[in-house]
This record gives C-alpha cells, sequence and structure tokens, in this order.
C-alpha cells in the first residue's frame, strides 16, 4: 500500500476506505472528469450575479438545521466536509443522501490542519500545525480525503476550502500543488468579481458570525448591483459553532434568493468554477 496512505490515515479509516474499493493508485480527487463545462453565455448563466452558500466543517446543524431548508426551496449548496468530525462519520448515508440530492460534497481535509504559529492559533494541536508540515504532507492528506469523499458520492470533480484560510505549509505555499487536484478553492477573505476577473484558487467569500438577515439580504443586492459571485461561508446555523447565524437570519436570506430567482444564479462552487473556467478561456 502507498506509504502516504499507511502514514497518515488510522486503521480504521483505512478499514473504511478499502471497503468501498476505491483505487488509491490514482488521483482520487483529481480534476480528469469528462464532464462537460456550462457555456459561460451571459454575465452568469444569463443572470447578473451568483451566489453560492458554503457550509464548513461538515457539522450536526448543516444536516439537521441548513439542508432542509435547503432542499424546501430547491436550492443547491457546498458543503465543505472536514472528515474526521463525528458528524460526518456517524451519518454517512445522510451526506451520501446530500450529494444525491445535487449538493457538493467539497473538500475541507481530513483533519482541519491549520497553522499554529500565529497569532491567537495556540488552539492548534501540534500534529495538526500546518507550519510544521510539509507541502508533500498537505497534498497527501487532501488526496485521502478526496478519496474518501469520492466513495461516498462518485464525483471526482470538486472545490477546496482552505482550513482557516492557510495557503502555506511549512512555510511554503501549496497552492500550486493542489491545482491538479481541484477545480478551485475557496479563501476567507471577501470580494466580488465578474467571471473573468475570479481568482479560482482565491475565490472570496462573505465569512458569517452572527450578521443579521438584513445584513445577509443587503449582499445580495450589492452582487446583483456589480456583477459579482458572491460566496456566503456558514459554519453554524442556529448553533454548533461559535461562528454562528440564527436559524432565521439564514432562512431569511434563503427566502430572499428565491425572491430574486430572475438576477441571481444560486449554485454550487463546482458548478460555479466550471462556469469561471470556460469564460476564462
Amino acid at each position: 500500500m502507498a506509504n502516504w496512505f499507511t502514514t497518515i490515515t488510522t486503521p480504521a479509516h483505512r478499514a473504511f476506505l478499502l471497503a468501498t474499493g476505491v483505487a488509491f493508485g490514482l488521483s482520487a480527487c483529481a480534476n480528469t472528469a469528462t464532464k462537460a463545462a456550462p457555456k459561460a453565455d451571459g454575465l452568469w448563466q444569463g443572470k447578473k450575479a451568483a451566489v453560492v452558500l458554503t457550509y464548513d466543517d461538515s457539522i450536526a446543524e448543516h444536516l439537521d438545521n441548513a439542508l432542509p431548508e435547503l432542499d424546501k426551496r430547491g436550492l443547491k449548496a457546498t458543503f465543505y466536509v472536514t472528515i474526521d468530525t463525528t458528524a460526518f462519520r456517524e451519518r454517512l448515508p445522510e451526506w451520501q443522501a446530500v450529494a444525491k440530492n445535487g449538493h457538493e460534497l467539497g473538500n475541507h481535509t481530513l483533519f482541519h490542519p491549520c497553522d499554529g504559529s500565529l497569532p491567537g492559533r495556540d488552539w492548534v494541536a501540534k500534529d495538526r500545525d500546518l507550519s510544521k508540515w510539509t507541502v508533500k504532507q498537505m497534498v497527501d492528506n487532501l488526496r485521502i480525503a478526496g478519496a474518501t469523499l469520492e466513495a461516498i458520492d462518485g464525483e471526482k470533480e470538486r472545490t477546496f476550502a482552505y482550513t482557516c484560510g492557510d495557503t502555506t505549509a511549512g512555510g511554503e505555499s501549496f497552492v500550486d500543488a493542489i491545482k491538479p487536484y481541484f477545480l478551485g478553492a475557496r479563501a476567507v477573505d471577501y470580494g466580488l468579481f465578474k467571471p473573468k476577473d475570479v481568482d479560482l484558487f482565491s475565490i472570496k467569500t462573505y465569512a458569517l458570525q452572527g450578521q443579521s438577515a438584513e445584513q445577509l439580504t443587503e449582499q445580495v443586492d450589492k452582487a446583483i448591483a456589480q456583477g459579482g459571485l458572491l460566496v456566503f461561508l456558514f459554519h453554524g446555523v442556529g448553533g454548533g459553532h461559535f461562528l454562528d447565524v440564527s436559524q432565521e437570519a439564514h432562512d431569511t436570506l434563503l427566502d430572499y434568493l428565491v425572491t430574486k430567482e430572475s438576477d441571481v444564479w444560486v449554485t454550487t462552487a463546482r458548478d460555479a468554477a466550471r462556469f469561471v473556467k470556460a469564460a476564462q478561456e
């Protein structure tokens, strides 16, 4: 068995992956699928703006609070899954159903490593400290996470979200090293850009921590006015994380997006990245 497989997985995780029949000798999450990219035949699929709803860290509230409201309204989202979470390990059939219903399971690593050398990062565990990892360790971690997700949803193409927004391992950028494996990568800093101006490996986002419903809908109006891609970054929804927004604010945003259907393309990060790539070719 390949060294990267045996050295950074637990016995239980290896047993799960082997049981799925995933072929680890291949690039499990490589950008090699043959699906046709959407045509860039308008600003955003003929609409004024694009909105991507993203949910980080595979927490229970995503399944319990966010998903039912998305499905009720027929909206699709991207769930950036960290494999080593209780809500992922114990609720695999539900995550599989999420993917079958048209949502994206994005890659958010096995263990959610972050750079522990930065100010305020005393909480980062030593074995998950990116400042002590190598680029190869990070890439291997993402390959195994991708293989796990492929076993769940059968997809080879997906996007990635930088954990804590960090882009280096051992002080060296890993951005170029991950490009063969993903359609794009979401950052944590804010910005609104038109298709030809989006940096696919630094996709900007609007991070949420206690904003009101009015603040969220104002961002949608701003994206429409500027013709931009607006990515929302949720953690907790009605609980589950210290970075939280209320259930009411979340659901009001979804209702507002439905009313703006003629102006806004609500899509997954994967499909938005496909569209941007086509627009930039």
